[in-house]
């Protein structure tokens, strides 16, 4: 399945300032919500709240008294986000909104955490669902190999994929490394970056766009300043852009495919820029495809086919095929390869002409065969 819509050169520079590119909030439970003001802004299509988190808590406590009471308030703490987290659906769904949840990855079962996902947020068919991925610190979040077993699942259970959500220094190592993690690679990307600019840190592979970046945040929101800022949420709330307007972003949501690529998978490299242009700033990168690197499967089957090529060269001619001769040395052998007729007067020939050893260093029947 494809992407259709990426995003274009003009998108990578503070998009949020045109007034036709659609904007999206993503909040957690302890973010206030002034839902009569926050649809005063047309531009905000959808909302996207936190789901699930790592894997559900126990459903029973056992222990002391205080391993109870820890258990017992994080069951709570559960509960109560579940249930915020439904009313939120109900209420900007009946305003019109887009709905979206999303799961923090954190480390442990990835089956288990894409089923806590998915029993948790009970998504609709045009629901967007995303995996967060914050780091790539396997000790504090979910790996990547078992990020893409968590996708599989999702798949498994949905019929569709998640979009990633991830920084730019994760993004980028997925890039790098897109034969490595060839799902996650393919997963619309939504983007965490708060700069004016992205466009020479944009982690180019098989993503040649963003499918929603998430320009402000706490990191670069407060009290005096916010690249935008949304009626009705808090100063620091999460606002991402996306690179179409409403009407077009509405048709593509909840995306639910994979990033197209070609057939043969092909890897892509930066075109070289001059210096003068470098210099002079501003310049957009292109990037050439290359042929993809080999599988281990292919790798394996050639070296097989090398090694016995390399192991033939030392077996011995079959002897059948030597002719039999009552003085048939070294010399004769060598003569008898270096002609190019098998008849008998022409092998009786080459020996009578290598009868010498020091003539068969010769070139004499070499210059005879060119």
């Amino acid at each position: 399945m494809v992407l259709g819509t990426a995003a274009q050169a003009s998108d990578f520079s503070e998009p949020w300032k045109n007034a036709d590119r659609a904007l999206i909030i993503d909040a957690y439970e302890y973010n206030s919500i002034d839902w009569g003001q926050l649809v005063t802004d047309k531009r905000v299509v959808g909302f996207i709240n936190k789901a699930s988190d790592g894997l559900p808590p126990p459903y029973f406590c056992f222990g002391g008294e205080t391993d109870v009471k820890l258990c017992k308030a994080l069951w709570k703490r559960y509960a109560v986000t579940r249930e915020l987290f439904q009313t939120r659906k109900v209420v900007a769904k009946a305003l019109g909104l887009k709905w979206g949840a999303y799961h923090l990855a954190r480390p442990g079962n990835p089956v288990e955490q894409a089923n806590n996902f998915i029993d948790f947020a009970e998504p609709a068919a045009d629901d967007l669902l995303a995996l967060d991925i914050e780091g790539i610190d396997p000790a504090q979040w979910m790996s990547l190999e078992d990020a893409e077993e968590f996708v599989r699942q999702v798949h498994r259970r949905l019929g569709r994929f998640p979009v990633l959500y991830t920084n730019g220094r994760t993004a980028q190592y997925i890039a790098d490394n897109r034969y490595t993690y060839r799902l996650l690679s393919r997963l619309p990307l939504w983007y965490a970056r708060y700069k004016p600019t992205i466009d020479v840190h944009f982690p180019m592979g098989n993503w040649q766009g963003y499918a929603l970046w998430q320009f402000a945040a706490q990191a670069n929101c407060g009290h005096f300043s916010c690249p935008y800022r949304v009626p009705g949420t808090p100063n620091d709330i999460d606002v991402s852009v996306a690179p179409m307007n409403a009407s077009e972003l509405r048709q593509q949501w909840a995306f639910g495919g994979l990033i197209d690529v070609p057939s043969d998978y092909l890897a892509s490299i930066p075109v070289p820029l001059s210096r003068a242009a470098a210099i002079a700033g501003k310049t957009t990168i292109t990037y050439a495809d290359v042929a993809t690197p080999p599988t281990v499967e292919e790798l394996v089957a050639v070296l097989g086919a090398r090694w016995g090529k390399f192991r033939s060269g030392f077996h011995m001619p079959v002897v059948k095929t030597v002719p039999q001769r009552a003085s048939f040395g070294i010399v004769q052998y060598i003569a008898w390869k270096r002609s190019v007729q098998r008849t008998p007067e022409q092998i009786d020939a080459a020996f009578a002409a290598a009868a010498d050893p020091v003539s068969t260093a010769s070139t004499a029947l070499d210059s005879a065969k060119r």
